[in-house]
């Protein structure tokens, strides 16, 4: 009876969008169109047009932070520098960069480069309407890009900074860490306010977990209809 109001009340027609809508639900479910904006923007923030410019700047951080790791594992003699000189080795083997090095057990440059690769390897993975259909996936790539992106770059400045050198590749992943962020955000902001409204229609903990893992429900299709305007 709620579900039914609920169309009542967004519908001039109330008898006939009543009767319409399980339909509609139950075609969608059956032929997904995979090319639908989500609000609030006025976009598809998971279209390959959002995704591929932010898989091809993550394949760019891990090809440099491979690099920059190779060299603090040794297994390259010099590193590349146009501008700051030997300022590059002194950040790589400051006592700072050692002393992270044992924390984490490898060096801080190998695990930016794994970073960038799960950035690279999630912003490709699933459909285009992933922020409906792939939550987890989504607010995964989210967690990958947004925090542990600022998190690198304040890291990589603040090295700079407390050694006296500058890096001239470790400056470069940190603007590609920190253009990510926008990149990456409306896909995840769209996800979150999705799964917002599904708890707030159901208030159920199994029906969000669901929803969340990517198990189909009349309840999701429903919100999902209703937040691009039905």
């Amino acid at each position: 009876m709620a579900t039914t109001e609920a169309w009542r009340d967004r519908s001039g027609d109330g008898e006939h969008r009543a009767t319409t809508a399980p339909r509609v639900i139950e075609q969608q479910v059956r032929e997904p169109n995979l090319n639908v904006h989500a609000p609030p923007w006025r976009h598809n923030p998971s279209s390959w047009s959002q995704r591929i410019p932010i898989a091809v700047l993550a394949m760019v951080g891990f090809v440099i932070s491979t690099y920059l790791a190779l060299f603090q594992w040794k297994l390259v003699d010099t590193v590349w520098d146009p501008w700051f000189g030997d300022g590059s080795r002194q950040v790589l083997e400051s006592e700072l960069s050692q002393q992270m090095h044992r924390w984490m057990l490898i060096p801080d440059a190998a695990l930016g480069a794994l970073a960038y690769l799960g950035d690279a390897l999630f912003g490709m993975a699933g459909s285009t309407r992933r922020w409906q259909y792939r939550p987890w996936m989504v607010l995964l790539f989210g967690l990958d890009v947004i925090p542990l992106g600022i998190v690198s770059a304040i890291l990589i400045m603040a090295q700079g900074a407390v050694v006296g050198a500058w890096c001239f590749l470790c400056l470069v992943t940190a603007v590609i860490s920190l253009v990510l962020v926008p990149l990456a955000f409306d896909e995840v902001w769209s996800t979150i306010r999705y799964l917002h409204r599904v708890w707030k229609r159901s208030r159920s903990g199994k029906v969000l977990w669901n929803t969340f893992i990517g198990r189909p429900s009349r309840i999701a299709e429903e919100v999902a209809l209703e937040v691009r305007g039905g």
